[in-house]
């Protein structure tokens, strides 16, 4: 028998009314299926929900013929809708509840060498006109999975210096809790010596793959009533970190 700690977030904590239990599974079923299967027997009101969860075992990816250990931690999360480098490279990693300061951020990664940065902020909008969204919004509810988010916000930075190794400073934030319309909600920016050293294309692919990758999720709350939003990316093995 292999005992597993389980963790449920977001619209699958709601329905289950708990984030955390144990699950035991026998030894032939000691993967990531077999515990996805005993999870769906001791909640069945989770397994629409859950049959299409994204996993992770041990803070990264994994999938559903991927095995377990006894005293693993086993995540299972909707599709996703800090700390320092060197002098020359420094990058910021953050899950903070209170307000995002810009300006010393882009103070943090700035060295003597940088001559541009371009940042991206993302704000709580009060209105919005697309599917799948409340039309009129009083305020956003973010939760992550924390230590996992921040180490996918690490490999979002390697990615994005692989991809454009001229980008000197990294910063990655996202608010977690209550955020009232018009507040900051994240911010993604990049520095370099040069505006075309890739500082514009480097914070943008930094945003789209937060929210591919980084397990973090928004509940919307309207005066009709409030719902988690959800993403439609999946990861793919190609996702895990080397």
């Amino acid at each position: 028998m292999v005992t597993v700690n389980v963790l449920l977030f977001a619209t699958l904590k709601d329905l289950a009314g708990k984030k955390s239990l144990t699950i035991t599974v026998d030894d032939t079923d000691a993967t990531v299926g077999g515990v996805r299967a005993a999870l769906i027997g001791q909640l069945p009101e989770i397994e629409e929900n859950l049959t299409v969860a994204i996993t992770s075992v041990n803070q990264e990816y994994a999938f559903n013929d991927n095995p377990v250990s006894e005293g693993d931690e086993v995540a299972f999360f909707p599709p996703v809708s800090g700390g320092d480098g060197d002098n020359t490279h420094p990058e910021i990693f953050r899950l903070p509840t209170e307000p995002i300061d810009h300006d010393e951020i882009i103070t943090a990664i700035t060295t003597p060498a940088t001559g541009a940065v371009c940042l991206f902020s993302g704000m709580v909008r009060g209105q919005t006109q697309k599917d799948g969204h409340l039309p009129q919004t009083e305020r956003l509810e973010y939760e992550a999975y924390e230590p996992m988010a921040l180490a996918k916000m690490r490999q979002v930075a390697a990615e994005i210096r692989e991809q454009w190794p001229k980008v000197q400073g990294i910063a990655i934030a996202q608010r977690l809790g209550l955020l009232e319309v018009g507040q900051n909600t994240v911010l993604i920016a990049c520095s370099s010596a040069h505006r075309d050293d890739g500082c514009f294309e480097a914070a943008r692919y930094g945003i789209d793959r937060l929210k591919e990758i980084v397990p973090v999720w928004k509940k919307e709350i309207s005066p009709d009533g409030e719902s988690w939003i959800e993403g439609d990316y999946h990861p793919s093995p190609e996702d895990r970190h080397s």
